[in-house]
């Protein structure tokens, strides 16, 4: 896979599913696979988010930034990202939202997913952590997925709370595939991305980005 492919700048690396969501060939058949399994167990399995590109993860990130897209907390209330110093609105923000070129949805290895029938009659999908805990409506999917994940290759990257990424129920990621691509992302390539295009608070970024990398990129649960 080529850097570009690592950074959301390419898509050359995808194949589609049947609804339109997109990963990479191999992570594609295992989703359909782990699709089945649920199916034959009472689930309609279906992602929210599969690949995102680096201008999409930008939109999400530069919309935080300025405010016109809601910021939560680590409790998830609404935060005034103006009120925020720029230092700290890259922290609030990095809780739930990648930097454009860390995403892991870049890779075509990770996706979101959830049970559109599990979901109450006008109710809206919002993945925050409580849908999928014990009192939430997505906690029988959670269970199942629990007892079935790593059968078909997947795992959890923020199933526990490490100071970093807010837990992500809903966030699958395809190891035998993320992994290289884990291992293949630095700073540098980046730093490369970010310094040429109109990422807000890259100033800030650019100088924090060995830290960024310690406590949000690489901070992950393996098991």
């Amino acid at each position: 896979m080529s850097n570009d492919a690592l950074l959301g700048l390419s898509e050359d690396h995808l194949v589609s599913l049947a609804d339109g969501h997109r990963l990479r060939p191999g992570a594609a058949a295992a989703f359909v696979k782990l699709q089945a399994a649920a199916a034959a167990a009472g689930f309609n399995l279906v992602p929210a988010s599969s690949f995102r590109s680096f201008e999409r993860q930008m939109a999400i990130w530069n919309g935080k930034f300025d405010g016109s897209r809601p910021l939560l907390d680590a409790d998830s209330r609404p935060l005034d990202a103006l009120s925020l110093d720029e230092p700290r609105r890259i922290a609030a923000i990095l809780h739930w939202s990648a930097l454009p070129g860390t995403s892991r949805h870049h890779w075509g290895t990770d996706l979101d997913v959830y049970d559109p029938a599990l979901l109450p009659t006008g109710a809206l999908l919002r993945l925050e952590p409580w849908e999928y805990g014990p009192d939430g409506y997505f906690y029988p999917l959670t269970k199942w997925l629990d007892a079935n994940l790593t059968r078909f290759g997947f795992f959890r990257p923020y199933r526990l709370p490490l100071g970093g990424v807010a837990v992500e129920p809903w966030h699958l990621s395809y190891r035998p595939l993320a992994r290289p691509c884990a291992a293949r992302l630095t700073p540098t390539l980046v730093a490369a991305a970010i310094s040429t295009r109109p990422v807000a608070g890259k100033a800030h970024i650019l100088t924090l980005l060995d830290e960024i990398f310690a406590r949000y990129v690489r901070n992950i649960t393996e098991d």
